[in-house]
């Protein structure tokens, strides 16, 4: 049996796209069923066509990992938010809320 982790909500452009979970199996992304059927919305990416399935992985899909700082910005939020650099997922959730690149934010679900 799965059991989910930490989960997130996803966010294209201020509006709720979906979840973001990382279970004991990895990770999975649905889309939420009013973003799915608004024909206006876009998907988040191309590896993410709006469908009603739900997308697994063993490992952080590489669009969020995308979203992650890398170098000195990496280092200095891991220590400051007192994060190991190996957890991608907390690392997310923690700064990927705001001020990201691109239409997308992550936000975590308590």
């Amino acid at each position: 049996m799965t059991m989910i982790e930490q989960k997130a909500d996803v966010y294209c452009n201020a509006n709720l796209a979906g979840r973001l979970s990382k279970t004991t199996g990895g990770y999975t992304f649905t889309y939420d069923k009013k973003y799915y059927i608004d024909n206006d919305k876009p998907a988040i990416a191309l590896s993410f066509p709006k469908n009603q399935k739900q997308y697994n992985s063993e490992i952080l899909f590489p669009f969020f990992f995308g979203l992650l700082s890398e170098g000195v910005n990496k280092e200095l939020q891991c220590r400051t938010l007192k994060i190991d650099e190996k957890d991608y997922f907390t690392r997310l959730i923690k700064t990927a809320g705001v001020d990201t690149i691109g239409a997308i934010t992550v936000k975590e679900v308590l």
